[in-house]
């Protein structure tokens, strides 16, 4: 499973403060890759620069953004000098009392989903003009019981396993939808479940870990960089292999649900 030749390619990581997140990071710069991770707050990720320098792993920066925001991704966007070969969408929450979003979106939905979504929008020319570009879309094998019709728990009582499990199978769903749009671009897309690391989300979740952040950046880290696997699209990975998604075999379900999901910001 080699990676590829990645002198001069670039690569752009949400969540990047996060136990996977900052393992992403890590290996990706290992295989020559120029990264800048995506943090909430200045003070996250000056203290991700400077853990990451003493390493000896400079060759990164850090935007803050709010990806609950339509606004500040299409700022980040817009912000963006030069090339952009590796999207991978990986920041998740998962709070315990439904919360919402200055948008006033459950959070879950804004930055699970809606995070993703916006995030592949609005850097898609970008990833176009460096293709051929790959995004992966970090998910779980822990997902399933999505509701199109209360996609925000706006009618059902807000349970945040619930919540969180429907925002996966909604990156797997939409991981589909977008893999056919985007490869005639050069764009591949595909999904992935990380390892189980303890994080703040597994605790929000009432679950442990038992692997360690490297492991757990292990697939995403592959489905990024693999030379083999350079035109898959709309696939899902865990464990360093493809497997069968149930999820994205529902064509009609992933483009209903992209198009909700395009419905948010007309």
């Amino acid at each position: 499973m080699s990676p590829e030749k990645t002198t001069t390619r670039t690569a752009l990581v949400t969540g990047g403060a996060g136990a996977i997140g900052r393992a992403i990071v890590e290996g990706l710069m290992v295989r020559g890759y120029h990264v800048t991770a995506v943090v909430r707050t200045e003070r996250q990720g000056v203290a991700l620069a400077n853990a990451l320098q003493r390493a000896d792993r400079a060759d990164m920066q850090f935007k803050t953004c709010d990806l609950s925001s339509a606004d500040d991704i299409r700022s980040l966007a817009a912000g963006w000098v030069g090339p952009l070969h590796v999207l991978i969408n990986n920041a998740a929450t998962c709070p315990r009392k439904r919360t919402e979003s200055a948008e006033g979106i459950e959070m879950q939905f804004a930055v699970n989903v809606l995070g993703y979504f916006r995030m592949i929008h609005a850097f898609t020319d970008i990833l176009q003009a460096s293709a051929p570009s790959r995004i992966v879309n970090v998910a779980s094998y822990w997902a399933g019981g999505l509701d199109a019709n209360d996609l925000e728990f706006r009618h059902r009582s807000y349970d945040n396993d619930s919540a969180y499990r429907q925002s996966k199978q909604a990156n797997r769903l939409l991981t589909a939808a977008f893999a056919e749009r985007l490869q005639p671009l050069g764009i591949t897309v595909n999904s992935c479940h990380p390892g189980d690391v303890r994080s703040k989300l597994s605790g929000d979740l009432g679950f442990g870990g038992h692997e360690t952040p490297a492991q757990g950046a292990a697939t995403p880290l592959h489905v990024a960089t693999a030379a083999e696997i350079v035109d898959t699209t709309g696939k899902y990975f865990a464990n360093l292999h493809q497997e069968r998604c149930r999820f994205s075999e529902d064509k009609a379900l992933a483009e209903h649900l992209f198009q909700i999901c395009e419905s948010y910001d007309r």
